[in-house]
């Protein structure tokens, strides 16, 4: 059975998740599993689909950067999947781990991606370096403590910390770092 795997980094991302989503229709996959979170965070959808995998089975995904986020993430899930006789299909690379080559190729191919992250991460971070010496870059603004009346309203009313979070779409975190100061 042919398993897939889609996922964008954020909610914006609509037409590049329809877009993955239509690949692997197009391949035949019978199930395909799909989120919208980072890929640093936590990804229940694709934990789910490996937890579906049979022996027998290959995880579709449309490319290598929408599965793992380094060589060393790659190859754990590598493994956990050849552990349970699951192969790995990576369709823009034409890459297939049910053979040797395509197994050398997916761990030459997570190398050069993996590289190719970090050198734009490099890059970025030379970027705001430069952009912070001019005065350009300020970072992101800060979101709760203009709120920080709306929040102090809401705990003399005997709201929670918890609920002020979730009704102002806030970070509890941010809450109490805000509310702590002015208390």
């Amino acid at each position: 059975m042919l398993i897939g795997y889609a996922r964008t980094s954020t909610l914006e991302q609509e037409a590049g998740l329809e877009a993955q989503r239509e690949s692997l229709s197009a391949i035949g996959c019978e199930k395909v599993w799909e989120e919208q979170t980072s890929s640093v965070g936590v990804r229940e959808a694709l934990k789910a689909a490996m937890d579906f995998s049979r022996s027998g089975d290959a995880l579709v995904v449309t490319k290598l950067d929408r599965l793992a986020r380094s060589v060393r993430h790659l190859g754990e899930l590598v493994e956990e999947l050849e552990s349970k006789d699951v192969g790995l299909r990576i369709l823009d690379l034409g890459l297939d781990t049910s053979t040797a080559t395509g197994k050398l190729m997916l761990n030459v191919l997570g190398s050069v991606a993996q590289f190719e992250r970090e050198m734009m991460l490099e890059r970025q971070r030379e970027g705001i370096v430069k952009a912070k010496a001019l005065g350009k870059y300020k970072g992101r603004a800060p979101k709760a403590r203009k709120r920080a009346s709306e929040m102090q309203e809401l705990l003399a009313q005997g709201v929670s910390k918890r609920d002020i979070a979730k009704r102002l779409g806030l970070s509890e975190r941010s809450v109490y770092r805000v509310l702590g100061q002015s208390c």
